[in-house]
């Protein structure tokens, strides 16, 4: 990693969909996503009765430090009991904030600028990729394209977007 600073910005993650997510109540889950980042924790709307929701929100994070993963925690909502947890995941932000800090404005939109892949076996990365994940520069901003596979649960992937937004100087 460079010694560089991270670029003034915020990260934009865009909850697309859940993709056969477990099913934990005999009719089936009401699934809602809870992602942290730091003090940061912002949650999406409930779905009702399904194991494949589609959000498609997107939630704003501030990042001070880009060696701090993501945490998502999903969860089915429950009316008289707590609720039960269907599966989390970590995300690696290094990746995408290496690409936002190069001078990337003389590349073609939809260019794709590196692709992370995931980590098979091992403790020695943090992050949850399913499959190859692009990072795209994409009219002015860094995005990954990532689906991501929950731990603790036998089943269940989330369709995220992560996007490097820069703060002009002012």
């Amino acid at each position: 990693m460079t010694s560089e600073a991270v670029p003034p910005g915020v990260l934009s993650v865009r909850l697309l969909r859940g993709i056969n997510l477990v099913k934990r109540d005999a009719d089936g889950s009401d699934p809602y996503v809870v992602v942290h980042l730091e003090n940061q924790n912002l949650k999406t709307s409930v779905i009702k009765n399904t194991v494949n929701p589609v959000w498609n929100e997107e939630l704003t994070l501030a990042v001070t430090n880009p060696a701090t993963p993501i945490k998502i925690e999903v969860f089915d909502k429950d009316k008289l009991s707590k609720d039960d947890p269907m599966g989390d995941a970590q995300v690696d932000l290094e990746p995408l904030v290496q690409m936002a800090r190069m001078d990337l404005e003389d590349i073609h939109s939809g260019t794709v600028v590196r692709t992370v892949r995931p980590h098979r076996g091992g403790t020695s990365s943090v992050c949850c990729l399913a499959d190859e994940s692009n990072i795209v520069w994409e009219e002015g901003q860094v995005v990954q394209d990532a689906l991501i596979k929950l731990r603790n649960v036998a089943t269940g992937i989330i369709h995220l977007q992560l996007r490097w937004v820069k703060i002009p100087a002012l």
